[in-house]
């Protein structure tokens, strides 16, 4: 290839470059393009700037005492500063919770991944196609081609409060696709999971969590849900174009990052496991997870490289879903500075 056209490809690879950034918000470049800042801290604060009401970050490095940073506020309105040991509404990072509880279960031999929705919920066969063939595992993994009830317009204006009010949103719809042929990301899955594991327990099984998971690892600040906590300890939420604080919306489990922190590390370095769980665990779902409701974007990460665990929570939401693309690119940048810090000591 001779030397114009060399000139000509690199001109056109510039100018696509820069033709693409126009269509890229601003803040997401600029976050992308600051200078990396020298602390986990002051990368907080340039997320506060951003425009997160409020962020805290766990840090747990492998010889280093483990630490919660905080910027921004945990309640604006009452101008009350961000607290390490602030109450979060996780949402999915719980689902890791309920595969290791799924796993215990079929571990002492009470669930079985190959068992079929038709067989432990025969109610529903009729009302989710495809019940028949679409077993545990599948559900677990997000495979299963059942459509997800929380994609109904409009559902977080008003979402639904109970079981039967959600599994009402998907009943009767064609399957997204068969069992097993894709992966699709799914919030009934879980929402039927959670019935089964109360039907096969008797009770519900965040009692069951709590006993097999919280208790042995000594996590006394996860709850099931908002009525379980003070509302003063939960972080407050805020959703861009919604004028109110969602602190007090149920959507699930509470948890400090700290908590989370401790937990992540247990899944995996194995810990939260007793004999033959963790292979269980490893053929059927992962080791971390992100978490997405209006006002609180939730990310718990562990770094194999750097032997690091970062849990991060930001209390500002949007529609566009802007800020979680920002979220992504801050996390990436506090885990460099970690990085970077520990090659230089």
């Amino acid at each position: 290839m001779n030397k114009k056209i060399k000139n000509m490809l690199r001109g056109i690879l510039i100018i696509g470059s820069l033709v693409s950034l126009y269509f890229v918000p601003w803040i997401l470049v600029k976050a992308w393009i600051l200078p990396l800042p020298k602390s986990v801290q002051e990368q907080l604060d340039q997320a506060v700037n951003h425009g997160f009401e409020g962020v805290l970050v766990y840090v747990d490095q492998r010889g280093k005492t483990p630490k919660t940073y905080t910027a921004g506020w945990h309640n604006k309105e009452a101008e009350i500063a961000a607290k390490p040991d602030a109450l979060y509404k996780i949402a999915s990072i719980s689902k890791l919770y309920d595969a290791v509880a799924v796993t215990k279960l079929v571990s002492h031999g009470r669930l079985s991944l190959d068992k079929t929705l038709a067989e432990y919920l025969p109610e529903l066969v009729g009302k989710i196609e495809n019940a028949e063939t679409i077993t545990l595992r599948l559900m677990i993994q997000h495979r299963s081609g059942i459509p997800n009830f929380t994609d109904s317009p409009n559902f977080w204006a008003k979402p639904t409060e109970t079981f039967e009010e959600s599994l009402a949103l998907i009943e009767g719809k064609p399957a997204n696709f068969k069992p097993g042929k894709k992966y699709e990301y799914c919030n009934t899955n879980y929402l039927l999971i959670n019935k089964i594991m109360d039907d096969v327990l008797g009770y519900p099984n965040f009692q069951f969590i709590q006993e097999e998971i919280l208790n042995p690892l000594n996590l006394k600040n996860t709850f099931s849900s908002v009525s379980e906590v003070n509302i003063d300890d939960v972080m407050s939420g805020y959703h861009v174009g919604y004028a109110h604080d969602l602190k007090t919306n149920d959507y699930g489990m509470h948890a400090t990052a700290e908590d989370v922190g401790k937990f992540i590390r247990a899944l995996n370095n194995g810990a939260v496991f007793k004999k033959n769980e963790q292979e269980i665990y490893a053929s059927i779902y992962e080791f971390e997870h992100d978490g997405w409701v209006p006002g609180y974007q939730s990310f718990a990460k562990y770094y194999k490289n750097t032997d690091t665990v970062i849990i991060a929570f930001y209390s500002t939401t949007d529609p566009k879903l802007l800020n979680w693309n920002l979220s992504q690119i801050i996390n990436r940048r506090i885990h460099r500075i970690i990085k970077k810090s520990k090659n230089e000591n």
